[in-house]
């Protein structure tokens, strides 16, 4: 595999930290190219099932070759729910560095069915305990970009009061903000007074880790300047990893529909049940964040098959460092790389 690499910010630390170091972070992200080789194959056919089953089969497979003793703490569900990378399952060759990891092999298996846009596999590592561990729950989320005041926005706010205070923020008017919100019918009085407060709206089918990120990303050709809207908790905390190392601020807060949510989540420790979360919160001390895309999008091209092999774009971050490289790299599969997919 050859690799180029466009850094965001220059990574001049030298040191190496004994428990993750940089050349990890750089291992990982073969994880999540596997994943998105794998599911890519399964574009446009029409079984989200199908593209899910194959990245969390390529994930775990490569993550078996990086030199980490981890264990997945926000997985695909709870053991018995997936095969593989579920939560408390162990991942890595069991040498090196004890690591908590967070995990959507592909987020997006409805957009790679029907052969959409902005699809990705992801992947954090934290030092153990350093992930939220939600149960399977929605999470009230918004989300913005780095250089903003603290607290600009929140999530006891109104939407058009967050709104009139990030225009005031970014010194530009509302009409001018683009809010990325899920297209969801739960959604529908949201997007109402979005658009009544003057702003404009990007309505996305799937991917709201992908979006959170986003606005974080200056230099897009279309990044939001706010996200906001009702998503699943997992994909809130890898947002909050993404939003870390990349810099931005995040609010959360799970939505427990009953007594048996409120029981999982005094399982994991969670007492507080109207607790809002910042990304601090939701993730602790260092992480890494590495992502792959599956089919393009405004923050990552997709898999690209090429005369010989494969192509994949990736972003791959570090909270140490704020370091935000891109990696475009191509596979080779005459040479047995083990993150070609089989």
């Amino acid at each position: 595999m050859s690799e180029n690499h466009t850094e965001h910010h220059t990574d001049e630390c030298q040191e190496t930290d004994a428990r993750m170091d940089r050349n990890l972070a750089l291992e990982v992200v073969r994880a999540t190219e596997a994943a998105a080789m794998a599911s890519a194959r399964l574009m446009g056919q029409g079984d989200d099932l199908a593209a899910d089953t194959a990245a969390i089969a390529a994930m775990h497979r490569t993550l078996s070759f990086v030199d980490i003793d981890g264990v997945v703490t926000v997985g695909e569900g709870l053991e018995g729910d997936a095969p593989l990378l579920y939560a408390g399952h162990k991942v890595g060759s069991g040498v090196g560095p004890r690591v908590d990891i967070a995990i959507d092999a592909l987020e997006g298996a409805t957009i790679v069915a029907r052969g959409g846009l902005n699809a990705l596999s992801a992947i954090a590592m934290a030092e153990p305990g350093g992930f939220l561990d939600p149960p399977p729950c929605y999470m009230d989320k918004i989300a913005v970009g780095p250089d903003l005041p603290l607290g600009v926005v929140d999530l006891d706010a109104t939407p058009g009061d967050n709104l009139n205070s990030l225009a005031a923020a970014k010194g530009m008017p509302v009409p001018d903000l683009l809010v990325c919100i899920l297209d969801r019918p739960r959604h529908e009085g949201l997007i109402r007074e979005v658009r009544k407060a003057g702003a404009r709206v990007m309505l996305i089918p799937d991917g709201d880790v992908s979006a959170v990120i986003a606005t974080a990303s200056g230099g897009l050709d279309i990044a939001p300047d706010i996200y906001m809207g009702l998503g699943g908790a997992a994909e809130g905390v890898l947002a909050a990893a993404a939003l870390k190392c990349a810099g931005g601020q995040m609010q959360g807060r799970l939505r427990l529909r009953d007594d048996k949510d409120r029981a999982a989540a005094i399982k994991r420790g969670i007492t507080e049940f109207d607790r809002k979360y910042g990304a601090d919160d939701m993730v602790r001390g260092e992480v890494m964040f590495a992502a792959t895309g599956v089919t393009p999008g405004a923050l990552l091209q997709g898999v690209r098959r090429v005369a010989r092999g494969i192509v994949t774009h990736s972003v791959v971050m570090r909270s140490k460092s704020g370091t935000v490289r891109f990696v475009t790299a191509f596979h080779d599969p005459r040479r047995g790389c083990p993150a070609m997919p089989q």
